[in-house]
């Protein structure tokens, strides 16, 4: 179900984003189009502007832009390798990949540039309108899903770049332009920012259907959860107890349970009836409303045909043995979500290379950087095709931020880590893994936990911070990685264009 409650108007929010573009390109003409004497008298005007926040938003789970390609490169999770026909191949991402990073690379500076920071410009000047407008306390609830839209944003470049500009005001001044700011403060201001939103947004247990998908209180508990979980890694401090708080504000809703399968949750067919999803981002193509492109990017060509699809598949992510050999039960439901091993035809028809005629198409683990067959690396289909509507090769699915699964994983660990209730940490890990039809265990270990979140989230932009809190991303060898990453690269450079448009921006250490 696609929400009807937000309208659509991205133009306007086209036009303010442009005014905020990486904190360094202004236009007063383009900001000067709304102000509070001609926009947000009502709360539906408010609500169409919010529509192009969400977008922004939802590119942190885009398969297409690299929002979500640099939150997974890098990991064991996603690869890329160039293939032997000549495509695929890009030195940036190899850097990423390889941990090997330099202020130059433009996958790092589109990050920035196309979709972090406009989103945040967005989210501050539709704050500014709809704060001024005279009808503001009837503004409320968007206001705060403003907030935490911002809040969110400023979460992944905390995450991505540590220490960035901590800008609140709808335009830059030119002769005044942002300055660095610690990598905690960024932090303490996405809490508070979080926090005081929770207070102003409904629960989902009073919203109905036609709420979805806009943020709600759980929604903002999860996200603080999340950078609870991290906050060590972005503060310095531990915050386990209220990783455990949060997670059991929403626990204690009663608004969320696990679905009967994990691909349940990605299902076009399911959108705004899955009960495990938290937080998730309309996608509908035929509407010119974002487009989920998973498909595209991922799968091997020969699956046109499997599923019918009106275009082939482009045969560019993929994974490997890493990730593949986390599956240590044979009866785990989620082996079904990836395509390795022998391929067939949904009707079991095995399916014949292309590139190697009267041959069955076998998926093998990656053994090239740079000239791959394109049989080789594994791949992930979580949005699966079946029952999906194409424009192209654009799929209606839904993108999905956050499951409940998330919560109870989150909750586990915290829990594990501060040493008590470790029988509920275990049934709650548990609850995840015979949902998939795995064996519970017995015991806990950190390193159980990892492995668990890596199986139940794989391609949903959760790995590398979860990497980096466990320590594996510093110390796993990888097809790409040698497993001698120093500490320091945990956060990738400031993009050095972005310095270059603004000096009173820091370079991060080391780089």
């Amino acid at each position: 179900m696609k929400t009807k409650n937000i309208l659509r108007n991205i133009a306007v929010v086209a036009a303010l984003s442009v005014a905020a573009t990486g904190c360094t390109n202004l236009d007063e003409e383009l900001y000067g189009r709304l102000t509070p004497d001609n926009y947000y008298q009502t709360e539906e005007q408010a609500l169409a502007s919010l529509a192009g926040c969400y977008e922004y938003m939802a590119y942190m789970s885009r398969a297409g832009g690299d929002s979500w390609r640099i939150g997974e490169y890098g990991t064991d999770e996603l690869y890329c390798p160039g293939r032997s026909n000549g495509g695929w191949y890009d030195e940036y991402v190899n850097q990423i990949m390889e941990h090997r990073c330099t202020p130059d690379n433009d996958r790092l500076n589109v990050c920035w540039n196309t979709y972090i920071f406009p989103g945040i410009g967005a989210d501050n000047a539709i704050l500014e309108a709809m704060q001024a407008s005279p009808v503001a306390d009837k503004l409320k609830g968007p206001i705060a899903e403003a907030r935490a839209l911002r809040a969110y944003e400023y979460f992944y470049a905390m995450d991505y770049f540590g220490n960035v500009p901590l800008f609140t005001a709808a335009r830059p001044d030119a002769n005044n332009m942002p300055k660095t700011a610690p990598r905690k403060d960024i932090y303490d201001f996405v809490v508070k920012e979080l926090l005081d939103a929770a207070a102003d947004l409904p629960s989902a247990k009073d919203v109905g259907a036609s709420y979805y998908p806009r943020l709600t209180q759980e929604a903002v508990y999860t996200l603080l959860a999340s950078v609870y979980l991290n906050a060590e890694v972005y503060s310095g401090t531990q915050h386990w107890e209220d990783v455990v708080t949060m997670c059991d504000k929403v626990i204690d809703s009663k608004a969320f349970e696990l679905a009967d399968r994990v691909g349940d949750c990605f299902l076009s067919s399911n959108e705004g009836k899955c009960k495990e999803v938290i937080i998730a981002f309309s996608v509908d193509p035929t509407k010119n409303v974002d487009a989920n492109q998973f498909i595209l990017y991922a799968q091997h060509a020969v699956d046109q045909q499997k599923y019918n699809l009106p275009f082939a598949p482009a045969c560019g992510y993929c994974f490997s043995d890493e990730a593949l050999n986390w599956y240590d039960d044979p009866k785990d439901d989620r082996l079904n979500l990836l395509e390795y091993g022998p391929q067939y035809y949904l009707d079991g028809t095995p399916i014949e290379d292309p590139d190697n005629p009267g041959q069955q198409l076998v998926l093998t683990a990656l053994k090239s950087k740079t000239a791959a067959e394109n049989r080789e690396g594994y791949r992930v289909l979580k949005y699966s095709p079946i029952g999906a509507t194409f424009s192209g090769a654009n799929a209606d699915n839904d993108y999905i931020a956050e499951r409940y699964s998330n919560v109870l994983l989150m909750k586990a660990e915290a829990l594990f880590r501060l040493g008590r209730d470790l029988d509920v940490a275990l049934q709650l890990v548990n609850d995840v893994r015979t949902r998939s039809n795995c064996t519970g265990f017995t015991s806990l270990s950190l390193e159980k936990i990892e492995k668990e979140r890596a199986r139940e989230f794989i391609w949903e932009n959760q790995r590398r911070k979860d990497m980096i809190r466990f320590g594996s991303f510093f110390t796993e060898k990888t097809f790409y990685s040698d497993g001698k990453t120093e500490q320091w690269r945990g956060i990738y450079p400031i993009p050095a264009q972005q310095i270059n448009a603004n000096p009173n921006l820091e370079q991060n250490p080391n780089y």
